[in-house]
């Protein structure tokens, strides 16, 4: 071990898929001594040649370092992996795609068993990581000390943003940003699915798809003041009554091209319903009523 690879923190990591096998690599091109467990533990192989040493089990794993993070396929894998395990004394970092209930009671579940714990949501693809250009970052929740201790560690494959104390958070940002995606990729598929059967160029609309919707991205932001306010007619552009009135020209575009309305129609709906409860000239921002239960 180099002088410089005994001065960074060491890191365990559990799980070695696409993103784990991929923060592995940045931690040790970082010079962080690093541990690793893999459930298929040819998946190690890899990296042991890169320098990483390879556990036979999850106690051993465990048992290396303070710094244990947690990367595997939903949580209860996380629960299969570690139970039975030592976790006293460890600080466990939970990069696992979970729900913000999954992650309030694993937080509680590691501190049963002694062990400090933060929660992490990945928003990034392995490719992103160790780019830092590329963009990416992981939210944490859990306690700040915590947090603020590793944070260097933790930023070594991609950016952090740190959301709270409150264990779930960190899953509830991550859930709702891509909850955010995929309703934009749900308006693009209708959106290409119009012209599907015309003597139209994808490529060549792409362009004028991609700008239109980074342009109608900064809704985002009047929608979020009109939330904070409770105002939803605070800098409306075009009112609620004057979108629901020009859905039909939607609907009926989609049945003379062939296209399902499935996609559209369950929001459409959701606009009618609250322009029959409100006032027609607030914005879109009052749908958001409708979906909290």
């Amino acid at each position: 071990m180099t002088a410089n690879a005994s001065s960074k923190t060491p890191v365990t990591l559990l799980g070695l898929g696409a993103m784990g096998t991929a923060l592995a690599r940045t931690w040790l091109a970082a010079g962080h001594p690093l541990t690793v467990w893999n459930r298929t533990p040819a998946r190690a192989d890899a990296l042991v040649g890169e320098g990483a040493k390879a556990s036979g089990g999850v106690a051993e794993a465990v048992a290396a370092s303070t710094l244990v993070v947690v990367c595997l396929l939903d949580d209860a894998s996380v629960g299969e992996a570690l139970v039975g395990v030592d976790l006293d004394g460890k600080d466990l970092v939970n990069l696992t795609t979970t729900t913000p209930a999954q992650a309030r009671a694993r937080a509680e579940w590691a501190a049963e068993r002694g062990a400090r714990y933060l929660d992490g949501g990945i928003m990034a693809v392995p490719p992103m990581v160790g780019v830092p250009e590329a963009g990416g970052y992981v939210f944490y929740s859990g306690a700040a000390g915590l947090f603020e201790e590793h944070r260097e560690t933790l930023a070594v494959p991609v950016g952090t943003r740190y959301v709270g104390a409150d264990a779930g958070h960190a899953a509830l940002h991550d859930v709702a940003l891509l909850s955010g995606m995929y309703g934009m990729f749900a308006g693009v598929h209708h959106a290409f699915a119009l012209l599907r059967k015309e003597d139209i160029d994808p490529v060549g609309f792409a362009p004028l798809l991609a700008d239109w919707l980074a342009a109608m991205a900064q809704g985002v932001h009047l929608t979020a003041d009109q939330l904070r306010s409770g105002d939803y007619t605070k800098g409306v552009v075009s009112s609620l009554g004057m979108q629901v009135a020009g859905t039909p020209t939607f609907l009926a575009t989609a049945e003379q091209q062939g296209v399902s309305t499935e996609l559209l129609r369950p929001y459409f709906d959701l606009m009618a319903r609250r322009l029959a409860e409100a006032d027609g000239d607030e914005d879109l921002t009052g749908v958001v009523e409708l979906l909290v239960r």
